[in-house]
C-alpha cells in the first residue's frame, strides 16, 4: 500500500475549496502529501486549508490569468522548493442552448476548462522539468467523451472535450521527461457544481436513469481516482482518461 503515499509530495490542487478539489486535498494530507490549494474564492480556499491542518495551505488564483498563475506557481516553489503534483480541477459551466450562447459566456467557459488548464499544466511543468519528475491529473468529464443530451451544454463539452486531448498531448510531449498527465473523466458529482440541475428533481431521475448504476458520484469516489493517478502505484500510467462514471459510456 506505499505505493499510494505521497510523503514529502508538494501537490498543487486548482479548484480546491470545495467539493472533488477539497476532497481530493483532504485524502492527500491523509497520503502524507503537502497540498496548496488554489481558489478564485480565496477565503474559502483559506477556510479549507485551516480545515485541513499544517500540512495545508492556499492561495487566490485565477486560473485564466497567465500572470497570476506564473505568479502563484512561482511562489509555491519559493515556500516549498517544489511541485509535485499537480490537479488541475477549477472548472465552470454554463448550461443555455448554443443559440443563446453569447460569445462572451462562450468565452469565459473556454478560459477556466480549457485556457486555464493549459497555463497550470505549463507552470507546473517548467518547474517539473527542472526535477525530471512530477504527476498531473486533469479533470475532465463524461462530456468530453460523449455528447450529452439532456441538455444543451456546449461550451462545457467543447472544452473537456479539449481537455482529453491536451491530457493525450501533453503525456506524450513529456513522457521522457518523467511526468505524467492523465485525467479523471466523471459523470455528475453530488456537489454545489450542479447545484441548479439537483433542484430539478425530474432531471436528476433522468440521470439516475441513464447511469446504469443509477446514482450520482461522491467527490470521494473522484478522489480516490486522482489519488491512483497522482501516487506511485500508476507508475506506468500516463495520457489515460479514467472515467469514474457509474457505467455511462460503457453504454
Amino acid at each position: 500500500m506505499n505505493a499510494f503515499r505521497l510523503d514529502s509530495r508538494v501537490a498543487v490542487i486548482t479548484g480546491g475549496a470545495r467539493g472533488i478539489g477539497y476532497e481530493t486535498a483532504r485524502l492527500f494530507v491523509a497520503a502524507g502529501a503537502t497540498v496548496v490549494l488554489l481558489d478564485l474564492d480565496g477565503e474559502a480556499a483559506a477556510k479549507a486549508a485551516a480545515e485541513l491542518g499544517p500540512q495545508a495551505s492556499s492561495a487566490q488564483l485565477d486560473v485564466s490569468s497567465e500572470a497570476d498563475v506564473t505568479r502563484v506557481f512561482d511562489s509555491v516553489v519559493t515556500a516549498h522548493g517544489r511541485v509535485d503534483i499537480l490537479v488541475n480541477n477549477a472548472g465552470m459551466a454554463l448550461r443555455r442552448p448554443t443559440t443563446e450562447l453569447s460569445l462572451a459566456d462562450w468565452q469565459r467557459v473556454v478560459d477556466v476548462n480549457m485556457t486555464g488548464v493549459f497555463l497550470c499544466a505549463r507552470a507546473a511543468a517548467t518547474h517539473m522539468l527542472r526535477q525530471k519528475s512530477g504527476a498531473m491529473v486533469n479533470t475532465a468529464s463524461i462530456m468530453g467523451l460523449s455528447g450529452g443530451g439532456l441538455y444543451p451544454n456546449i461550451s462545457y463539452q467543447a472544452s473537456k472535450g479539449a481537455v482529453v486531448n491536451m491530457t493525450r498531448a501533453l503525456a506524450v510531449e513529456w513522457a521522457a521527461s518523467g511526468i505524467r498527465v492523465n485525467a479523471v473523466a466523471p459523470t455528475w458529482v453530488d456537489t454545489e457544481f450542479i447545484g441548479a440541475l439537483k433542484s430539478q428533481p425530474e432531471l436528476l431521475g433522468q440521470i439516475r436513469r441513464i447511469t446504469p448504476m443509477g446514482r450520482l458520484a461522491q467527490p470521494m469516489e473522484v478522489a480516490h481516482a486522482i489519488l491512483f493517478l497522482a501516487s506511485p502505484a500508476a507508475a506506468m500510467v500516463t495520457g489515460h482518461v479514467l472515467a469514474v462514471d457509474g457505467g455511462y459510456l460503457a453504454q
